[in-house]
């Protein structure tokens, strides 16, 4: 895996009002963590943090962070990004230092390849059940993603994390039994009952007492 550098900066100003700051000066807050040091506030451009998501096809970036400062880079993993739930603007950054000689946790994202026999000879709806796994493996080792092919499900048949093919160096932690993929039989719709028709009303003359008022009052007339 390549690995990509980030530049950033110290953060001096903590708090609500000092990340407010930072946006308004147009950076983001960031915090890496892990390794024997203290949590590192310090100060990003969400140019750069897009640009390397858009360079990376998955999940588990692996970065050099270039500290305004430091004789050497720090080696991380972006492990969380959060952002505003309306301007989809990048509002804070957590980035887990790493060793390249130890294991780490990371979420790698599942890509659908192919197109399922069940959908395309039956019908049926291809029903994607899981978007990531989480797998470990040496920060080297990190796939931006695994491929999943679908070609030869059928109707109810199903892919789960067991029949994956992962790299070597890479093993699962999600529950092998956990699915991943199915086709689902083609929805049919109900044709409903045909409703039957309502009988006819009679309008004037009827039988009954009305029918029998009815007759009285015609032959009064008459007389």
């Amino acid at each position: 895996m390549d690995i990509r550098e980030l530049t950033a900066r110290r953060r001096e100003v903590r708090g609500k009002g000092g990340a407010r700051r930072l946006r308004r000066d147009g950076l983001v807050p960031a915090i890496l963590y892990g390794g024997q040091a203290e949590p590192l506030p310090l100060a990003l451009t969400p140019r750069e943090v897009q640009r390397l998501l858009q360079a990376h096809a998955g999940g588990g970036v692996l970065v050099n962070v270039c500290i305004a400062g430091d004789a050497e880079p720090r080696t991380a993993v972006l492990r969380d990004l959060q952002f505003h739930p309306v301007r989809d603007t990048l509002l804070h950054v957590d980035l887990q230092a790493v060793r390249m000689d130890e294991e780490i946790t990371v979420e790698v994202p599942l890509h659908v390849v192919g197109e399922a026999a069940g959908v395309k000879q039956q019908s049926g709806m291809l029903a994607v059940l899981l978007r990531t796994i989480q797998v470990a493996c040496l920060p080297s080792a990190i796939p931006e993603r695994l491929d999943v092919d679908v070609s030869a499900l059928r109707i109810h048949d199903v892919v789960t994390v067991a029949d994956l093919r992962l790299p070597e160096a890479v093993r699962v932690i999600t529950p092998s039994t956990q699915p991943v993929v199915t086709v689902a039989p083609p929805v049919v719709e109900e044709v409903a009952a045909p409703v039957p028709a309502a009988e006819p009303e009679v309008v004037g003359g009827g039988t009954g007492e009305e029918g029998e008022a009815g007759e009285e009052q015609a032959e009064k007339s008459r007389r």
